[in-house]
This record gives structure tokens, C-alpha cells and sequence, in this order.
């Protein structure tokens, strides 16, 4: 008797970021940056992104971690060949620092799986000089 394995959800994550001048004031070391993440379910089943877990580091190394649920006050339920896309930002006081994290994601059947937030760097034009 073969035991079938569980179809595993596959996503694939990229985000954008763009620095917000605008709203950044360097010399009181706040810089702004709002970035795009498309979420795109590559795999064979539908999943439903539960918690959300940031890791933010700034130039100095400082880390804040952010959790919760969903993004964006909602809880998508993304099917096979859908992307998801939301817009948000993220305050820091450094001209530099990357994000980083991971998606709790739930089949239909119940079953939880971690989807990794691949590293992106937050960066201040000015700072490459």
C-alpha cells in the first residue's frame, strides 16, 4: 500500500521598492520607502495567507520584527497561477536597510506551510554616492 504525499502550495515572491523623497526627511534620519510585493501561487493548490513575519534591519544593524495577520488588512486566498499584489512602506532611520521574512500560509484542508520572503534592500539613492 503506497502512502501518497501531500501536494505541497509553491509561491513564487518579488518586491519592488521605491524610495519616497517626498515623504523622507534625512535630517531628522527618517527616510520612506513604499515597496510592492507580488505573491504568485506557481503550485497546484490554493492557499490562504494567514500571519505575516518582517525582519527589518537598518544600516546599523538594528532589527525590528513585525507580525501579524494577513497584510494589508486582509487575508488573501491566492489559486493556482494567480498573483496577489499589495503596496506597502517602511519607515527608517537609517538611508539603508534590507527586509526580509515569511508568509503563514493554509491549504483548504488545513494544513500550514511557511513561505520565505526572500532578502530586499531598502536603499536611499543618496547613500551610493
Amino acid at each position: 500500500m503506497s502512502k501518497e504525499k501531500a501536494i505541497e502550495p509553491s509561491f513564487q515572491i518579488q518586491a519592488k521598492v521605491v524610495y519616497v523623497e517626498t515623504e523622507s526627511r534625512p535630517h531628522h534620519n527618517y527616510y520612506f520607502f513604499a515597496y510592492k510585493i507580488q505573491i504568485k501561487n506557481t503550485g497546484a493548490v490554493p492557499a490562504q495567507l494567514q500571519h505575516r513575519h518582517w525582519i527589518i534591519t537598518d544600516a546599523f544593524g538594528r532589527v525590528e520584527e513585525v507580525k501579524g495577520p494577513g497584510v494589508i488588512g486582509m487575508q488573501p486566498k491566492i489559486q493556482p497561477g494567480q498573483t496577489f499584489e499589495y503596496d506597502s512602506a517602511c519607515p527608517l532611520t537609517t538611508s539603508y536597510g534590507s527586509m526580509k521574512g515569511f508568509y503563514q500560509m493554509m491549504t483548504d484542508n488545513g494544513n500550514e506551510y511557511s513561505i520565505e520572503i526572500p532578502e530586499f534592500y531598502l536603499v536611499c539613492p543618496e547613500s551610493l554616492h
